[in-house]
């Protein structure tokens, strides 16, 4: 994993905190003693009426529906499901949300409004290098919007991105992330600085802070005031995407993607939702230099199902592809053309990153 990741550290021997982090779970957590904390969490937020009482933001992706079914079938919750609506579905992601459905559970859909969402997708794209800034807002505040209208105090996630992916260590033993850690953690800007500079730069008019209320989260202080918690489920129970993959096959009715791979990577049953997404990582690839494929091969690394031969070949073959196949379909959700495309995407190629040599760009430094 590249220093290059946001707020990843290493140890004096060079080894990085995901890969600590990984050695700490197989190593020095109990997790027979997890698992029982967990049944007491259930036990200390389950409904005595029936009523719904925890809230999965789901997808109907292989890990949310893996943790609502869990959650409902081994340890007896009654979980309302909720999904902040993609910019643009793509028909394997309905599918699988569908069946997810069918398989038994309620379900909340939030589609914010059309015109704002395309307008502030463009703008971060355009000026954080990150498209899905918006929409990560969106995805994390909904369900607890949807919590605190239905009266359910507990919000199940699935795992500690920071400790499973390479980040601040400082989280680790947490059971979820404290609520002033928000905006630190998973935005890369003020909400109503986003609301001011989308007025000034026009790509909206007249917007206020009132029309982005699907992308706000609730005050802290009301949160706190509703008894409402967020958790990690991969806190409580090893989180292996592979192994969440099989489970939601088997009980879901999840299928992977019928192409095949995602561009950029060589799994073909994470991201599926949404016909943008491979444009977050291609962005993250130029931005720092390596991308989806790398996240994917190290995790596995750790997970014990490829080794580092494996994974470095992976890499290189698969890493920064260009998500050519939904390229036109991106272009026209946000409104611009390729050469405005491209101008924005050298705009973020970091010099100590990228070189320009014989016409055309070249990392400087690959895995090998």
């Amino acid at each position: 994993m590249s220093n290059q990741r946001p707020r990843i550290t290493f140890d004096a021997s060079g080894v990085c905190s995901a890969c600590l982090y990984s050695d700490y779970k197989s190593n020095c957590v109990d997790w027979e003693d997890r698992r029982e904390k967990f049944s007491l969490l259930c036990d200390r937020f389950r409904s005595k009426t029936g009523d719904y009482d925890v809230v999965v933001p789901c997808s109907g992706g292989k890990d949310s529906s893996t943790i609502a079914h869990r959650l409902r079938h081994e340890y007896g919750m009654r979980p309302l499901c909720v999904t902040f609506s993609p910019p643009v579905y793509s028909d394997i992601g309905w599918r699988n949300l569908r069946a997810f459905i069918d398989s038994g559970f309620d379900h909340v859909l939030v589609s914010p409004r059309g015109d704002i969402n395309r307008a502030l997708t463009k703008l971060g794209f355009e000026l954080y290098g990150d498209h899905n800034e918006i929409f990560d807002r969106g995805q994390m505040s909904a369900p607890f919007r949807v919590a605190a209208q239905y009266g359910v105090r507990l919000v199940m996630y699935g795992e500690n991105g920071e400790a499973e992916y390479g980040g601040s260590g400082k989280y680790n033993d947490l059971p979820g992330l404290p609520w002033e850690e928000f905006e630190n953690v998973y935005y890369s800007e003020n909400l109503e600085k986003i609301c001011n500079l989308a007025n000034e730069l026009g790509y909206t008019k007249n917007m206020s802070i009132k029309d982005m209320s699907a992308y706000q989260m609730p005050l802290v202080e009301d949160l706190r005031r509703l008894g409402l918690e967020m958790h990690w489920f991969g806190h409580y129970h090893n989180w292996v995407p592979q192994e969440n993959y099989y489970y939601a096959v088997k009980h879901t009715g999840f299928k992977p993607n019928p192409e095949g791979r995602m561009e950029g990577t060589y799994s073909k049953y994470a991201q599926l939702d949404d016909l943008t997404d491979s444009f977050l990582y291609y962005m993250m690839y130029i931005k720092y230099g390596f991308g989806r494929a790398t996240s994917d091969a190290a995790h596995e690394i750790r997970d014990g199902h490829i080794t580092r031969e494996e994974a470095v070949a992976l890499v290189r073959r698969y890493d920064g592809e260009f998500p050519g196949k939904t390229f036109k379909v991106f272009l026209d959700y946000i409104g611009i053309d390729e050469d405005r495309f491209w101008y924005i995407v050298d705009k973020f190629r970091a010099s100590h990153v990228w070189k320009f040599q014989s016409g055309q760009w070249l990392l400087r430094e690959q895995v090998s």
